[in-house]
C-alpha cells in the first residue's frame, strides 16, 4: 500500500483544495484537464455509505459507523505515496485509515478513508461522541441558568423549580430561534439571550369580563393543559433519551423531535381515562374565570407530566418504532387540519360558529400558539395575513419553523412513522378531523421537468384519499371535491389538488443567516385527501411516493393551466361529473396505476429499491384492495370499510 498511489476519500478539512495543498503538497480539481500541473490531482464528489461525520469538538470532523447514513465528500485519486505518508501524520491516532468501497457518478470505486475508531472517540468524548450535541447543551445549559436567575432567584424548593420549567415552556418559540440562531453561527451573546428571553410572561387576564370569550373559556383550558402536559413530556422523553432516538434519526436535515413527539402523543393518547382525570382536576382546583393565569395551569400540568413519567413506556414505544421503522429516501412531511364545522371553518358568520372553541378565535390569548411549536399549531384562515383572533381550521405541520410555513423541515423519511403521526395527532385533539396534506420533496433533477397527471390516475387518487361517502339518500360521491373544498375560484376556477412550493430549512432574517445555510428546497404537496381518524395512510403516502419518482407530477390544476389547455378543461369537467356519480375503476387503469407506483419504489435508490420488498408488495396489495373495494360499493352497494384496513407486516 506505501509503495503505490491510492485513491482517497475526504470528507473534513481536507476538502479544502488549499489546506490539502498545505498538508501534502498537492493540490486537486475537480474539472480534469490535459494541461493541468504536476502537483494538481484529479477528484470528484463521493458517497460513503454506512457512516456518518460528526464534530464532537466543533473543530474535527469524524466518520463512524452508522448503517442508516451517508457521508458526503470527494474521493482523490492516484494520490502518490510521500503525500499518504504525510497525511497519516495529520490525520493523528484518533483516525483509522480504512480501504472503503465510494460511489461516484461512475461507479463504485476503491479507496482510502481515514475512519474514526468508536473506542478512541469514546475515551475522548465519552458516550455523547456519537451526536454533535456538545454546543447545543452548552446553550440549552445557559438558558437554563437564565431563569434560575429570574424566576425566583436563589430559591431552592420543587415549587420553584417547576414555575423555572413552565416559564421555559411559554417561551417555547424564543428558545427554538436561539437553537437555530446558534447552530448557525456557533455563538449567542450573554446579551441577546437576555434581550430575548427577558420578555413578560403570556397572559389571558385580558379576557376576563369578556362576555364573548367566557363561554368557550373551559374548552381553551383544558386544551392549554392538555398541551403542556404534551410538551413536557415530550421534553424529557428528547432530554433522556436522545441517543436512541438520534440512532433513528441522525440527519439534521430532518426536525429531530418528531419521534419524541410520536412517542410523547402515543402514551397520552394511549392512557385517555388518567389523562381526563388530570384535565378535571386541574378545572376543578382553577375553575375558569378565577384568579389563576397562564402560569399556574401550566405549571400544573408540568407538575403532571413530572409525576406520571415512566422511562420503561418510552422503552417499550422506542421498540415498538424500531420493529416497524421503513425509512425512505424521499423526505416526507404533513399538514393536518382540524375543524368542528367543516369546510365552514373560514367562512366568518354566526351560523358557522364553532360551539367548543368559537372557530380558535382565542388561540393566541391562551399561548396555544406559543405551547404548540412542537407541533407547528397555527389557525389558518385561507388568508394570506393571518391576522390574531381570526377563525379557520387549526392547523398542524411538525417541523413548521414559521406560521407562514415556507420554513420548515421534513417530518421524517418513513412512511410509518408519518402515518402514526398523522394519526396520533388526530386522536390528541378534542377537534373533528377535516383535512390532510402529505409533501414529498422534490430531486434537482425533478424540478422543471414535472407532468401532468393523466385524469385515470387522478381518480384512482380520489378513490384512495378523496372521502368517498355516502349522502342520507344513498348518493355515493367523492367529498373533497365539493363545498370549494380544494375547487377555488378567487383568481379563477382552479382545482387545488397539489402543488409544488419553495420551502427554507432556516430562518431567513439577517440575524440567522450565514454563509453556510443551505439552499431552499422544492417540494410537492398533496392536498386532496379527506383526513379520517380511523384511516391507515401508509399505502397512500407509498403511492404517492411512487408515483412522484416515475411520474414527476405537476400542479394539478392552476388557473393558467385550464386557461391555456382545453384538453384540461374537459378533463376538470369529466372529473367533477364522476366526482358527483363515481363509475368503477377500470382494470386497465388499475393495472396502470400500480405499474407506475411499483416503478417508482423500484427505482427509489438510483434504480434500486430502498425498502424492502414485502414492504412495497404489501403496499401496493392494499392500494389494490382499496380500490377493489371501491369498485365493489359501486357495484354491489356493499359497505366500503375504512381506508386500507390491513396491517403492515412487521
Amino acid at each position: 500500500m506505501n509503495d503505490k498511489s491510492v485513491n482517497l476519500f475526504i470528507y473534513g478539512s481536507l476538502r479544502d483544495p488549499s489546506i490539502f495543498e498545505s498538508v501534502c503538497g498537492y493540490s486537486f480539481s475537480l474539472k480534469p484537464s490535459g494541461s493541468k500541473p504536476e502537483n494538481v490531482l484529479y477528484a470528484e464528489l463521493a458517497m460513503l455509505s454506512g457512516h456518518r461525520r460528526v464534530s464532537p469538538d466543533n473543530v474535527y470532523f469524524y466518520a463512524i459507523p452508522d448503517s442508516t447514513a451517508k457521508v458526503e465528500g470527494f474521493v482523490v485519486y492516484d494520490v502518490p505515496p510521500s503525500a499518504m505518508q504525510v497525511i497519516d501524520k495529520y490525520e493523528g491516532r484518533l483516525y483509522d485509515r480504512e480501504t472503503v468501497n465510494v460511489h461516484t457518478a461512475n461507479g463504485i470505486t476503491q479507496a482510502q478513508a481515514y475512519l474514526a475508531s468508536p473506542k478512541s472517540m469514546r475515551q475522548r468524548f465519552g458516550d455523547r461522541f456519537h451526536v454533535n450535541l456538545i454546543h447545543e447543551l452548552w446553550l440549552r445549559k445557559r438558558i437554563e441558568k437564565f431563569f434560575h436567575r429570574h424566576t425566583r432567584p436563589g430559591e431552592v424548593s420543587m415549587d420553584a423549580d417547576i414555575e423555572r420549567r413552565a416559564r421555559r415552556e411559554l417561551l417555547g418559540t424564543t428558545e427554538r430561534d436561539l437553537v437555530i440562531s446558534h447552530l448557525g453561527h456557533d455563538a449567542v451573546s450573554d446579551y441577546f439571550l437576555e434581550h430575548e428571553l427577558n420578555r413578560p410572561c403570556p397572559s389571558f387576564k385580558h379576557l376576563h369580563g369578556n362576555q364573548q370569550a367566557e363561554p368557550y373559556f373551559e374548552n381553551y383550558l383544558a386544551l392549554l393543559i392538555k398541551q403542556s402536559l404534551l410538551n413536557h413530556f415530550e421534553s424529557m422523553i428528547y432530554g433522556r433519551f436522545r441517543f436512541e432516538l438520534d440512532r433513528f434519526c441522525p440527519n439534521q436535515r430532518y426536525y429531530t423531535r418528531h419521534l419524541s413527539l410520536l412517542i410523547a402523543l402515543r402514551i397520552i393518547n394511549s392512557n385517555h381515562s388518567s389523562v381526563d382525570l388530570i384535565l378535571q382536576r386541574g378545572l376543578e382546583t382553577m375553575p375558569a374565570g378565577s384568579s389563576f393565569d397562564l402560569i399556574d395551569y401550566v405549571k400544573y400540568a408540568v407538575a403532571a407530566a413530572e409525576n406520571a413519567f415512566d422511562p420503561r413506556v418510552v422503552q417499550a414505544n422506542l421498540q415498538i418504532i424500531r420493529n416497524n421503522f421503513q425509512p425512505g429516501l424521499v423526505p416526507l412531511g404533513t399538514e393536518v387540519e382540524l375543524s368542528n364545522v367543516g369546510h365552514r371553518a373560514i367562512h366568518n358568520s354566526t351560523a358557522n360558529q364553532d360551539p367548543l372553541f368559537d372557530g380558535f378565535r382565542y388561540f393566541g390569548d391562551f399561548a396555544l400558539d406559543i405551547l404548540g411549536w412542537k407541533l407547528g399549531s397555527y389557525i389558518d384562515d385561507h388568508s394570506v395575513t393571518n391576522a390574531k383572533n381570526c377563525r379557520g381550521f387549526l392547523e398542524l405541520a411538525p417541523g413548521r419553523l414559521n406560521t407562514l410555513g415556507e420554513i420548515s423541515k421534513p417530518s421524517t423519511a418513513d412512511p410509518w412513522v408519518l402515518n402514526q403521526i398523522i394519526r396520533e395527532i388526530t386522536s390528541f385533539f378534542p377537534i373533528n378531523p377535516h383535512s390532510l396534506h402529505l409533501s414529498f420533496q422534490l430531486r434537482r433533477s425533478q424540478i422543471g421537468r414535472q407532468n401532468v397527471l393523466p385524469l385515470s390516475f387522478v381518480k384512482c387518487l380520489f378513490v384512495l384519499g378523496g372521502g368517498t361517502e355516502t349522502t342520507r339518500s344513498g348518493k355515493l360521491w367523492i367529498s373533497r371535491l365539493f363545498n370549494d373544498e380544494i375547487e377555488r375560484s378567487k383568481y379563477g376556477e382552479e382545482l387545488v389538488f397539489a402543488r409544488t412550493s419553495k420551502r427554507k430549512p432556516h430562518l431567513s432574517s439577517d440575524l440567522y443567516e450565514n454563509k453556510d445555510t443551505k439552499k431552499p428546497v422544492f417540494i410537492h404537496q398533496y392536498k386532496f385527501i379527506r383526513l379520517e381518524k380511523r384511516a391507515n395512510y401508509e399505502p397512500l403516502i407509498m403511492a404517492l411516493k411512487g408515483l412522484q419518482i416515475a411520474m414527476n407530477p405537476a400542479d394539478y390544476l392552476t388557473t393558467d393551466q385550464l386557461a391555456a389547455s382545453r384538453r384540461l378543461r374537459n378533463e376538470y369537467e369529466e372529473l367533477k361529473e364522476w366526482a358527483a356519480n363515481p363509475t368503477p375503476i377500470a382494470r386497465t387503469t388499475k393495472g396502470r396505476f400500480l405499474d407506475a407506483i411499483y416503478d417508482g419504489l423500484m427505482h427509489e435508490a438510483h434504480n434500486r429499491p430502498y425498502h424492502k420488498r414485502h414492504y412495497i408488495d404489501w403496499a401496493l396489495g392494499a392500494v389494490d384492495l382499496q380500490i377493489r373495494l371501491f369498485n365493489q360499493r359501486i357495484e354491489k352497494g356493499e359497505p366500503q370499510r375504512p381506508p386500507f384496513p390491513i396491517q403492515k407486516p412487521i
